[in-house]
């Protein structure tokens, strides 16, 4: 069988743009409601999209003040996504620094079970000191803490998983999906995940990256064809060039300056204050990705485009429009699908974890253009040929490791 892409959605409220709830037509206020999540769960269900995922943290975003946020707990919007659904899989994030592996195990597994195999987990070690003392700490916990806490949650909650003998579901037990760019998240991910979300804006270090990934899979034991590396991307779709333009630069018009340096700040790990708008960052600033407590990835991600592009303050603040550093791709759905192929085919990506600029209006446009051109091109499937989750993804069950159920690593 021909090999074709894997396409998620991601349902980031009202879109992955920062100015995103301010789009002409757009209502700011649906991601508080349910329907806002099951309608577009049933849009992506129609395009035979592998899933639609909901990305979370415990704690309330202080962004909360330039924009809306994730406001509903993902399992419980995914039990009612999944009561209104049939085929599309369902990817909820949960955090494995501040939730017991049992009961993430008996939550995730009843999921998995009713959904009829549909589930997936998106395993996050959440960076970050709002979190931390949203749940009485004074600061986050070390980097490499919550990566081997993560280890070993992961471990045993798919060992619960495995051993259930009731209830369980057509797939055997949910998805393990994992992002992380640093050493240790590509360790976690070679180590235990089977869909990894990544983020990179270069091809040559994308393909590098999945195949670092399959590597390190294959020195655990396990089949690196069973890896299915999906980079986030941002799509701006308009019916001409021109038009695609147009909505950018309303969409970056649109994006509160003050949340765009708030989130930037975050993640280059120092305050914006002071900065002049017309000069570059200045270097002394600068630190390197692997001595940052918070998202390895996503400063990485940005210190490679200031690298690259020795771009002014201003410019980066607009290149990166509030999205946090995820490849954004401007134009027709034929020019965005012609990139989509080039990735997939040089090897970068097996598919995308598509983050439409503006929903549901973004993402209507990309089910109802890109999809089918995506689909002229012989590059996604016309119908689901399973039912579960890694029926769409094409992997099977990975064997169970060994685990210490005393060795849960403390994230105080």
């Amino acid at each position: 069988m021909t090999r074709q892409l894997h396409l998620n959605v991601n349902i980031l409220n009202a879109g992955v743009f920062g100015g995103s709830w301010r789009y002409p037509g757009t209502d700011a206020l649906a991601s508080y409601g349910i329907e806002h999540y099951t309608a577009i769960a049933k849009k992506a269900e129609a395009a035979k999209l592998d899933a639609v995922f909901l990305a979370d943290g415990p704690s309330l975003d202080p962004s909360i003040r330039h924009r809306t946020g994730n406001n509903l707990e993902p399992s419980t919007v995914l039990a009612r996504v999944a009561a209104q659904t049939e085929r599309i899989g369902l990817i909820g994030t949960l955090s494995s620094s501040y939730n017991d592996p049992v009961e993430i195990a008996r939550r995730l597994g009843d999921l998995d079970y009713v959904s009829g195999g549909r589930f997936g987990w998106n395993v996050v070690t959440t960076a970050g000191p709002v979190a931390a003392r949203n749940f009485g700490r004074t600061d986050e916990p070390d980097h490499g803490l919550r990566y081997r806490r993560a280890a070993t949650v992961v471990e045993q909650v798919v060992a619960a998983w495995a051993g259930r003998t009731e209830l369980r579901s057509p797939q055997g037990r949910p998805v393990v999906v994992q992002a992380g760019g640093s050493t240790d998240g590509k360790r976690l991910a070679a180590r235990v995940g089977e869909v990894i979300f990544s983020a990179d804006q270069d091809i040559e270090k994308a393909r590098a990256f999945r195949n670092e990934l399959r590597s390190g899979a294959a020195e655990f034991g396990r089949n690196p064809d069973e890896i299915v590396v999906l980079p986030g991307l941002s799509t701006v779709l308009g019916s001409t060039e021109a038009e695609a333009k147009r909505r950018r630069d309303l969409l970056d018009d649109l994006l509160p300056d003050a949340y765009a340096r708030d989130r930037l700040a975050g993640q280059l790990g120092f305050s914006l204050d002071g900065l002049a708008d017309d000069e570059p960052i200045p270097a002394a600033l600068l630190r390197d990705p692997a001595e940052t407590s918070g998202s390895q990835t996503f400063n990485r991600v940005v210190r490679d485009i200031i690298d690259r592009e020795r771009p002014t303050l201003r410019q980066l603040l607009k290149k990166l429009s509030g999205g946090g550093g995820h490849r954004i791709i401007v134009g027709t759905p034929e020019q965005v699908a012609d990139d989509i192929e080039q990735w997939f085919r040089f090897g970068a990506a097996d598919g995308f974890n598509i983050m439409p600029d503006v929903l549901p209006s973004g993402f209507d446009d990309f089910a109802d253009h890109l999809v089918p051109e995506l689909r002229r091109r012989d590059l996604f499937r016309t119908e689901y040929d399973g039912t579960t989750l890694r029926d769409h993804l094409g992997i099977g069950l990975p064997a169970v490791r060994a685990v210490d159920r005393s060795s849960l690593v403390s994230a105080k």
